[in-house]
């Protein structure tokens, strides 16, 4: 097992209980690593600490990866190399799970379209399925479950890149949200992150469901590799001949193979943004895919106010509203989180770079915001590349995030709207885009 984060945690203790032999490497010293090593006290594992040697797959018969560890891996291309099996928790979730199981993947809106479609399945219960079960990539590995669950069940799972790229099994039911530059410091290029995304219906059947966003090109690019139906969502009318759900009018409304039927109107929806609307629409259609009765749509999506993190408001400080979208790593999803306000914004922007195109972002902030902060390890270069595309907006470079919170603070005037959405990674700082969310509610409680 590489790596000893949540997903390895989950996957080392499920395969031990199971007597299988574990190994855990990972790079970080010991003393990083006394609660992972703790909630693993009852299992006799081996445990290889500070570096990953390759002496590891002498008795190796699987080599399970955590998400962030990269195939590039000395102790990865070695055990490639010997012909030993590469797998993590998401495949071998798959391949024991006694239930049909939901696949959600994407650029944006991953785990907003999951706890959606979660909200729906809950709805269920009792009737048209036993349990609903919601997992993955944003929070539980589903494989800490799997032995609970039943046939009569229907899981949903939210899948990254990074899991697909290793997965030879796709999920019965398979949506990809939209497809945009993202991860490309890991994966080197657009098309191998395409191709990573992609796996999750290159395993389908033809009893399959694969479910596309037909607004977006590069999505619906893949539509020819479905191997059993196709749907489609859409925020305009979808074409006639194409199942799915979309947004007609003020209203989102499902096309299945009994009709048209509206949903429920756009004004019942609480999530913030044109973008969320499209999280709903995407719901609805995986839902209703998944034979999910219309009340059970309209219960699950009335009065989700979405999940941490994401376009989360805090307070209001002085006639300032705060905003927290810390899950905003890659300048697209900042340009989504400016578009869903009308008031002026003060902007706090920076982490860690991903090696994406920024331009688009400064453009727009020149029609939006009234002043940038920079912060962070990218501050400086977004500094350079706001000062040339958008020289007349205001701008401040801080080192970090509590100094960015004080110049916004100061910046913002009644009326005004600050917002969190760093279009960069939280790993200069923090652990994760939830740690970083967390130490923003902090500091503007705070004020």
């Amino acid at each position: 097992m590489v790596g000893a984060g949540r997903q390895g945690i989950a996957t080392a203790g499920y395969l031990a209980a199971h007597g299988a032999r574990v190994a855990i490497t990972d790079a970080r010293p010991a003393e990083q690593l006394a609660a992972a090593r703790q909630r693993l006290s009852a299992f006799d594992l081996e445990w290889s600490l500070g570096g990953h040697p390759s002496s590891l797959l002498d008795l190796a018969e699987l080599l399970v990866l955590s998400g962030g560890v990269p195939g590039e891996l000395p102790l990865v291309q070695a055990a490639l190399a010997r012909g030993i099996p590469v797998s993590n928790d998401s495949q071998l979730f798959l391949e024991l799970a006694p239930c049909k199981v939901i696949g959600i993947t994407g650029s944006a809106g991953k785990t907003t379209t999951t706890m959606l479609v979660g909200r729906i399945l809950k709805a269920m219960e009792g009737k048209q399925i036993n349990r609903a079960w919601v997992g993955g990539n944003l929070g539980n590995p589903l494989l800490s479950d799997v032995d609970a669950m039943s046939a009569t069940d229907l899981a949903v799972m939210e899948l990254s890149s990074f899991q697909l790229e290793w997965m030879t099994r796709s999920p019965h039911i398979a949506a990809i949200l939209n497809l945009a530059p993202n991860h490309l410091d890991r994966h080197a290029s657009m098309e191998n992150y395409i191709a990573a995304k992609a796996r999750i219906l290159e395993y389908q059947t033809t009893d399959s469901t694969a479910i596309l966003n037909i607004d977006d090109a590069a999505t619906w690019m893949l539509a020819s590799r479905a191997r059993g139906r196709l749907w489609a969502f859409s925020g305009q009318v979808l074409p006639a001949d194409t199942l799915g759900a979309y947004v007609r009018g003020d209203a989102v409304w499902l096309r299945d193979e009994h009709g048209e039927h509206q949903v429920l109107p756009c004004a019942e929806i609480e999530l913030i943004g044109q973008h969320n609307l499209l999280n709903v629409v995407a719901a609805c259609a995986v839902a209703a895919a998944a034979a999910a009765p219309l009340e059970a749509i309209q219960s699950g999506v009335r009065a989700f106010r979405g999940a941490p993190h994401r376009l989360e408001r805090v307070r209001t400080v002085n006639g300032v509203d705060w905003y927290n979208d810390s899950i905003a790593t890659a300048p697209q999803r900042s340009e989504a989180a400016l578009r869903s306000f009308d008031q002026p914004i003060v902007l706090l922007l920076g982490g860690r770079d991903k090696g994406l195109p920024w331009e688009d972002l400064a453009k727009l902030a020149r029609d939006r915001v009234r002043q940038v902060v920079f912060f962070g390890e990218a501050g400086g270069m977004l500094s350079a590349v706001f000062n040339r595309l958008a020289p007349e907006l205001p701008n401040a470079l801080v080192p970090d995030l509590e100094s960015a919170v004080q110049s916004a603070a100061t910046a913002a005037q009644p009326g005004d709207l600050v917002l969190l959405a760093p279009g960069g990674t939280s790993f200069d700082e923090f652990v994760d885009f939830e740690a970083r969310g967390e130490r923003f509610r902090q500091l503007v409680n705070q004020l």
